[in-house]
């Protein structure tokens, strides 16, 4: 059995819990950011395949005390890298520290860097090359005020990077989190789901794929591949049942808009590339012009940022309009705002049932939950 940290955006890690007990994994334990977890290189590879909401899956290669950096390098040259890695494959170490006593993470980084390098001359004469934009294997060292952990990484590029989004308009939402936010919205496939503000089309994408049961890892590459564990059969039997469980392609009552005809323009792209198009309908609308396409459904947005200069003032026009719009049009509607603007509910003049925090990458952000019932949300002047 081996020991695993499975990385996600904070906020999700009880979601991620149940994805991490459906690949059989033991011994689970969740913290912030994350989910410590055991098991067989086959849970390994079938978490990277099948979770929609981790970031990273990492395996444990050692642990300890430290107090210096010269302890960190001790600490890295005792483990016995050629074991994991070939020479051949470039590598880089990142370093995280929480509350870590020491002047320089870069410091301790390079002096695990030199660790690993210094293994490798040792046992096979040579050494492997350090690339920091796209390596294939890369080193984690977790470090607290006294501890070290060392991990390596069985993914590669993060997991959120489905092979899906070629193209994108500015600052997308990522896609394990997108993910999240249809599971915590509570929506089911054959529900009606209704992206208003859809941009590049993250989260038509994300619940096409659920919809259709396919794998967010189907059509990408993973870091265990490059390691020297690697078990090629295990992944194969994974791969395939996966493969075996996809189903054929038809409209899934997924509906996007924009404002924007150049957003509508890349999610249409994006969605024909992984070749879900027929599962979506797409059109150019401005938010307060949407025709719900049902009676009943979720809506899910993630509005623009006011991150220039002059968009505060030009958001605090449109959220009473989408408010009015919303109370018009979607009673018996769900609805989920994604936003770091805490002043979206009151500026939409509705009540909020539920106000989760989640982190889009460093952004705090919180995902509003405004129940549409007829005429009871509205809120006097």
């Amino acid at each position: 059995m081996n020991q695993y940290f499975a990385t996600c955006p904070r906020g999700l890690e009880a979601l991620l819990v149940n994805e991490i007990k459906a690949a059989g994994a033991k011994d689970i334990k969740p913290t912030d950011g994350g989910i410590g977890f055991a098991g067989e290189l086959s849970v390994c590879y079938s978490v990277n395949l099948h979770s929609r909401l981790a970031t990273r899956i990492l395996m444990q290669v050692g642990r300890g005390s430290y107090a210096t950096e010269e302890d960190l390098y001790q600490a890295a040259y005792k483990l016995n890298w050629p074991n994991w890695f070939d020479v051949k494959h470039d590598f880089m170490v990142k370093v995280t520290g929480v509350k870590c006593p020491l002047k320089s993470l870069e410091f301790a980084t390079l002096r695990i860097k030199d660790a690993v390098c210094d293994k490798f001359r040792q046992v096979v004469d040579s050494r492997p090359y350090i690339d920091t934009k796209t390596p294939a294997v890369r080193i984690h060292a977790y470090l607290t005020a006294d501890n070290y952990v060392y991990y390596v990484d069985t993914s590669g590029d993060a997991l959120y990077q489905r092979g899906n989004r070629k193209a994108s308009i500015e600052a997308p939402l990522r896609e394990n989190l997108a993910a999240g936010i249809l599971q915590l919205s509570g929506w089911k496939t054959g529900q009606p789901l209704l992206d208003p503000m859809c941009g590049s089309g993250t989260f038509l994408l994300e619940a096409a794929m659920m919809a259709l049961n396919i794998a967010p890892g189907l059509k990408r590459n993973f870091g265990f591949e490059k390691l020297k564990n690697f078990e090629s059969d295990t992944w194969k039997k994974i791969k395939n049942a996966a493969l075996k469980n996809v189903k054929p392609v038809s409209f899934q009552k997924i509906y996007g808009s924009d404002n924007d005809l150049r957003a509508v323009r890349v999610a249409r792209q994006n969605l024909s590339e992984a070749g879900l198009l027929e599962a979506v309908q797409l059109t150019q609308t401005n938010i307060t012009e949407v025709i719900p396409p049902a009676d009943n459904g979720v809506l899910v947005a993630n509005p623009p940022y006011g991150v220039r200069i002059g968009e505060d003032e030009e958001l605090a026009l449109l959220y009473p309009k989408m408010g009015e719009a919303l109370k018009r049009k979607f009673a018996g509607w769900n609805t989920y705002f994604l936003t770091n603007d805490a002043r979206l509910p009151k500026l939409m003049r509705l009540t909020p049932s539920k106000r989760t925090p989640l982190f889009n990458g460093p952004l705090e952000c919180r995902l509003f939950e405004i129940k549409m019932v007829a005429g009871s949300n509205r809120k006097d002047k």
